[in-house]
């Protein structure tokens, strides 16, 4: 029984394929160990959280591949003879996973060509939000919108292939300039000072949003210099339309993009405070009914 038992144990320790499969099972774990010391370098040596995400994404595909090639090389001996079945079936496996293909390939395209970035808010294929995860075959994006108003998170997390990106546009509102322009308007009554209102909101839109403008020109300037694109008016400035209504007073300024809601409601806040403390010379408009017998 003793014999036995001993020549099974030594068969399979002659077995070669436990032999490959030891190999395999030692290079897995060692290539394994040596990816997660180059992460925890990565985490001390990178200071930038984009470049040490998307090192960690390289890392990670790059181990993934050689893997698979110590595999191949392990059972060379197998996987020969195996090369005219391969032949036969790759043409119906790469129809089968052509999706898997194009995203993997539109990975490659957004990581090495700068698309966008983890951070990033932009909208692809119809969503609007903030990317907080580039896989090799899915980005996920944190919706903003929807039912809810302004550009504020509605608690969504949206997975788009990657093959979006030879398919669908993408806007990005955060790469290349990190600003958006925006305006509100402002109903004024017709009996108003005209030129005292326009002046009173362009001196709020000064003290709101005045600080984002160098950095914004700074920012343009390098678009200009960058793209075919003329060199835009980044300053605030007020507009006035009319009708037989009320004087609209259009306010039109840049703010970062993440701040876009927050600007507007501090700016209609300090407008309806001094229009409250301009003794009747800035009024906001409204709407009458007359009803006559």
């Amino acid at each position: 029984m003793k014999s036995e038992t001993i020549k099974t144990v030594i068969s399979w320790i002659e077995n070669p394929y436990i032999e490959k499969f030891f190999y395999l099972t030692l290079t897995i774990t060692v290539i394994v160990i040596i990816t997660k010391i180059v992460k925890n370098v990565i985490n001390q040596k990178i200071s930038d959280h984009n470049l040490k995400y998307r090192t960690r994404k390289v890392l990670n595909f790059f181990s993934f591949l050689l893997i698979l090639f110590t595999t191949s090389l392990i059972f060379n001996d197998k996987l020969g003879k195996l090369t005219v079945a391969f032949g036969i079936v790759g043409a119906g496996v790469a129809f089968a996973l052509q999706e898997l293909i194009t995203s993997t390939a539109g990975w490659f395209a957004i990581i090495f060509n700068n698309y966008f970035k983890v951070g990033d808010r932009v909208q692809i294929a119809g969503i609007k939000g903030d990317v907080i995860d580039i896989g090799l075959f899915k980005t996920t994006l944190m919706e903003i919108g929807d039912w809810v108003n302004g550009d504020l998170y509605n608690g969504k997390t949206v997975r788009v292939s990657n093959s979006f990106i030879f398919k669908e546009p993408v806007f990005n509102y955060s790469s290349e300039f990190p600003f958006l322009w925006d305006e509100i308007q402002i109903p004024i009554h017709i009996n108003s000072d005209i030129e005292f209102s326009k002046s009173k909101i362009n001196e709020i839109a000064e003290e709101i949003v005045g600080h984002y403008e160098p950095k914004a020109q700074k920012n343009w300037k390098s678009m200009v210099d960058k793209f075919m694109i003329e060199d835009a008016k980044i300053e605030h400035f007020c507009a006035i339309t009319a009708d037989i209504t009320c004087i609209t007073v259009t306010l039109r300024y840049v703010t970062e993009y993440k701040l876009r809601r927050k600007v507007k409601d501090a700016l209609f806040l300090r407008i309806i405070e001094e229009s409250k403390k301009s003794n009747g010379k800035m009024i906001w408009a409204y709407s009458t009914l007359t009803v006559s017998h």
